[in-house]
């Protein structure tokens, strides 16, 4: 099999969400579009990102847009929302204990649902890690979008950067226990260059050069993954 039918399937970052003059944008030079753009029109790279999202959302979307397109490879990205917070919840109640919008052993167990359902139909599924961010830029959007009391809250609970790593040491402990494909986008990501080049003022989404790192990292890996669903058909 010399072509293959690629879904990117995961959260903003998936589907090209910058924020820039404070406003959240969709730019057309999203990281699977410049991906299929590095492979060439051999390869067939479909978007399935949706704002927003995290694992929960995909268990229910993943027949859908994943199964029934009866992709080769499955790109999954997905956990960065897992482990955010409510955040207006947090400032009108910042002494009150908040937990992840999706706790971590649901996070995992969805890993392992999405996993068996892209196996099922004979694809090949590929977990990416957590993009880093930057906690400091973040924070300060969050507190102009909400209030200056999250700050307590962050300082008494660990700010979201402990949360971010938490969960994507776990998924990285899954991946290696499971033997699924994986591509450590957040190492390579953090070689590419400085943050405040590659991730926009909020903290969380790329920048144009972050969506253009984030697909040369991907392409990589395509040639190994090729092989794989070689070898899986």
């Amino acid at each position: 099999m010399s072509e293959l039918k690629i879904i990117c399937f995961g959260d903003s970052v998936t589907r090209g969400v910058t924020f820039t003059g404070g406003r959240f944008k969709i730019i057309r030079e999203n990281y699977p579009v410049l991906l299929q753009r590095l492979l060439g029109s051999g390869d067939k790279v479909i978007n399935k990102g949706v704002f927003n999202d995290n694992s929960d959302l995909l268990v229910e979307r993943v027949d859908k847009d994943v199964l029934q397109l009866h992709p080769d490879l499955v790109l999954i990205g997905i956990g960065g929302n897992d482990c955010n917070f409510h955040w207006d919840q947090v400032a009108l109640l910042p002494e009150e204990e908040h937990v992840p919008i999706v706790p971590l052993s649901r996070y995992l167990e969805n890993m392992k649902i999405l996993i068996e359902k892209v196996n099922s139909i004979g694809a090949v599924p590929v977990v990416l890690s957590l993009l880093p961010l930057d906690p400091v830029r973040y924070y300060q959007s969050l507190m102009k979008r909400y209030s200056h009391s999250i700050g307590h809250w962050i300082s008494y609970c660990g700010g979201i950067e402990h949360w971010h790593g938490m969960y994507n040491r776990a998924l990285k402990d899954f991946v290696r226990r499971t033997g699924v494909p994986t591509i450590d986008i957040r190492s390579a990501f953090k070689r590419k260059g400085s943050f405040s080049e590659l991730i926009n003022e909020d903290g969380l989404h790329p920048s144009a050069k972050g969506y253009r790192a984030l697909a040369e990292i991907v392409s990589t890996y395509i040639p190994e993954l090729r092989t794989r669903v070689k070898q899986h058909a």
